[in-house]
């Protein structure tokens, strides 16, 4: 790890009445501390980079017999491996996968001997059988399809009764669910996407835990869990951070209230707790050579915390990306949390960027909603005229939906069109685009918006599907034809500089039409999306600010050229059109 001093948590029996020896070259303890429970010592340990990985002991010494060494504690000091942590950025497209839901590689563990919740492929709300395999056996199809990236939710073991494949109910940090697979699984994943160009984020929780974590039988300080341990539901209120106007219980009960029963709140200001979440972070990144973290609830953890948290790990992996989940549809709101903001009461972060729920909002606005002035597109271009509120815009995480809201195809009535113009707006905007899987076949969920099934099998993820994404077989030709569109637009992004890191200009709406250039020094990129149902002709001398008199384009997904009649474009019917200037 990129840290010489390293936080031990060990629990046993009265330990509080050992003190700790290490006779070890290069390691030496700085501190050993205790909670409130007897039976937890903390013993902080300074590591030296010229340590050799080897078996170093923990002697721990009863106070009344200092000579004597009462037992030990084994634990293996390893070496780095010497990578460079690459972030996912703007360049990427990135797949969200819920492991359970993808594809079951290895059936021999759906049930493992221990833990509580058995699958049960029938209930929406049990598990599935989903793992590491699955996703391992199918990184060609996601790199054959365009992505760059894959974020996992959450793989750590929610040793939960029920409802515990989404993973966000942490039993043991350190330790990957054997549902899904092992920890050595997981690496090898992350080896074999890299491999592949793939880069991976992963999913982690701060602000809470499960309910069956086994501290929660035993905690190590009395204000280890918000509320003195009992369940209080939070406000939801996440203005309260920052309301000039708010009460002290006000702000109290949003941030340390619980999300819900099962999933305890942490209490982040408690020093120990926050040591050992900020390590644990940064033994994963370690530990998967990860590219990126995707921040669950990035509000409801303690702030300062947070800002603790993200220069931690900025500092210690300069290259690293961070994503939080601020579901907010004020960017003032998402403002605040963002690197470089200059914020009224002197807060400060290090959070590179956030899950832009606002753009999400408005995009969906003006698919659903009649807009009477001007244009239905009016909503997205005035929410992209809100960026002067951000550091960086183009660091934020954009989307047509994910893994807690109705699929993109149901939100916009089962229109193909219309989320045919989604995909391609989230394609070439500014940001880093997100994709939740399915999507590509037009995955819905019409009908039964409950988690469990926004959440569905991806077909020919298991044995016996009669219908397979991967192959093809038994999809309808719509989802097919629409899988091809997918891929066709993602794997014609990767090589797009002018989306990567090019400039956005876009122009007010009018009609039907929505007008936009993303360019830099090599490329010019027009993107038209028309939704309506007749045809409509643009004038190209209202453009020409950008385009500067010319007239030659290209169909970027057919390599087709686009018939110009002296300064008239005819635009299709509902069609995305995304045209490269020559």
């Amino acid at each position: 790890m990129p840290v010489e001093q390293l936080q031990v948590m060990v629990h046993g029996d009265s330990l509080v009445r050992f003190n700790v020896r290490v006779d070890y070259p290069g390691v030496e303890v700085s501190k050993v501390t205790s909670g409130d429970s007897p039976n937890y010592r903390f013993v902080y340990l300074n590591v030296s980079p010229d340590a050799q990985p080897g078996a170093l002991e923990l002697e721990w010494v009863d106070a009344a017999t200092p000579q004597k060494t009462a037992g030990t504690t084994v634990m293996e000091l390893r070496s780095r491996k010497k990578r460079k942590i690459q972030g996912y950025s703007s360049e990427d497209a990135i797949c969200l996968i819920t492991p359970d839901r993808f594809a079951n590689g290895d059936p021999g563990n759906d049930a493992v001997t221990g833990l509580k919740e058995s699958p049960d492929r029938s209930d929406d709300h049990g598990r599935h059988g989903g793992d590491l395999a699955g996703i391992t056996a199918q990184l060609d199809y996601l790199d054959n399809m365009g992505f760059t990236a894959i974020w996992l939710n959450p793989l750590l073991e929610n040793d939960q009764p029920q409802w515990s494949y989404h993973g966000y109910a942490t039993t043991d940090y350190y330790r990957v669910d054997p549902r899904f697979g092992s920890n050595e699984e997981y690496r090898a994943l992350a080896e074999s996407a890299r491999g592949k160009g793939l880069k991976l984020i992963m999913d982690m929780i701060m602000n809470h835990c499960g309910s069956e974590h086994p501290w929660m039988d035993d905690l190590p300080t009395v204000d280890w869990i918000n509320n003195g341990g009992e369940f209080t539901p939070t406000t939801h209120r996440r203005t309260t951070l920052r309301d000039p106007y708010r009460t002290e219980s006000d702000l109290r009960g949003f941030t340390d209230g619980w999300f819900v029963e099962e999933m305890p709140d942490l209490n982040q200001r408690e020093r120990l707790l926050a040591d050992y979440l900020i390590q644990n972070t940064i033994w994963w990144v370690e530990y998967l050579g990860l590219s990126g973290i995707r921040m669950d609830t990035y509000p409801y953890s303690d702030a300062k915390f947070m800002s603790q948290w993200t220069c931690a790990l900025r500092k210690a992996y300069p290259g690293l990306n961070i994503c939080g989940e601020e579901w907010s549809l004020n960017p003032a709101v998402l403002a605040y949390w963002q690197e470089g903001k200059d914020n009224p009461d002197g807060y400060t972060s290090c959070l590179p960027g956030l899950l832009d729920f606002p753009l999400h909002h408005a995009f969906m606005q003006c698919m659903t909603e009649e807009e009477g002035w001007h244009s239905n597109w009016v909503r997205l271009y005035e929410m992209l005229g809100n960026d002067f509120l951000y550091p960086d815009p183009f660091n934020h995480v954009i989307f047509p939906d994910n893994h807690d809201m109705s699929r993109v195809h149901t939100q916009l009535g089962d229109d193909v069109r219309k989320t045919r113009l989604a995909m391609a707006f989230f394609a070439t905007t500014r940001g880093i685009p997100q994709f939740y899987y399915g999507t590509e076949i037009l995955m819905s969920n019409t009908g039964d918006d409950s988690h469990g099934n926004i959440r569905s099998d991806f077909p020919g993820g298991w044995a016996g599907d009669a219908v397979s994404a991967f192959s093809g077989e038994g999809l309808s030709q719509e989802s097919i034809d629409f899988q091809d569109f997918t891929r066709r637009l993602l794997n014609w992004r990767q090589t797009s500089s002018a989306v990567h890191g090019g400039k956005l200009v876009h122009y007010v709406p009018e009609g039907g039409s929505y007008v936009y250039f993303r360019s830099d020094d090599a490329a010019t990129v027009m993107v038209i999306l028309h939704q309506g149902d007749t045809d409509e002709t643009l004038d190209l001398q209202r453009f020409d600010e950008v385009l500067k008199g010319r007239r030659s384009l290209t169909d970027a997904l057919t390599g087709q050229s686009v018939e110009v009649a002296g300064d008239s474009l005819v635009v299709p019917a509902w069609q995305p059109w995304i045209l490269e200037v020559n």
